[in-house]
């Protein structure tokens, strides 16, 4: 499993009690973790801090958990998304599944098979993150600058990109 401390997660649902539950559980397994009660407050969240991964309840009064991951994306599109619903319904995955939801999990959620979906969406994001950074840096090199704008276009590459 991955390092749990650099793993940072945004719930997004507007069950008080479930999210509640989540926070603590994730914390206490050493995850950084922004609860947000709806899809507007998630994207508001998403503006001002970098998340790896948003676990989104399909259904929410206000904008549902589709159109939250689609704004959330559009963020952070690096961003993986794992859809909670209650409401198992293959319409409504399948539409989620056009904003290429990483997984998708029945509530009441299994905490384990959480954990290793957390875990699993972090490593593709950065699996992502990282393939997209090497083509950046690729087209840098071939841009034909000098060694020293090499060097200054790959650092600030590193600064967006969040690699070390």
């Amino acid at each position: 499993m991955s390092d749990q401390h650099n793993i940072r997660v945004l719930l997004v649902d507007d069950e008080e009690t479930l999210l509640e539950y989540l926070s603590k559980r994730l914390l206490k397994k050493g995850f950084a973790v922004k609860a947000t009660f709806s899809g507007e407050q998630a994207v508001e969240v998403a503006q001002n801090e970098t998340y790896d991964v948003a676990i989104v309840d399909l259904k929410m009064p206000g904008i549902d958990g589709v159109e939250t991951q689609k704004r959330l994306r559009q963020i952070q599109p690096f961003l993986q998304c794992i859809v909670l619903t209650g409401h198992g319904s293959v319409e409504s995955a399948l539409e989620s599944g056009q904003q290429e939801a990483f997984e998708y999990l029945l509530k009441p959620v299994d905490y384990d098979k959480l954990l290793v979906a957390i875990s699993e969406a972090y490593k593709r994001k950065v699996e992502i993150q990282t393939a997209r950074f090497r083509e950046e840096v690729e087209k840098v090199q071939m841009a034909g600058m000098g060694p020293r704008g090499i060097r200054k276009a790959i650092r600030e590459l590193e600064k967006i990109y969040g690699i070390e």
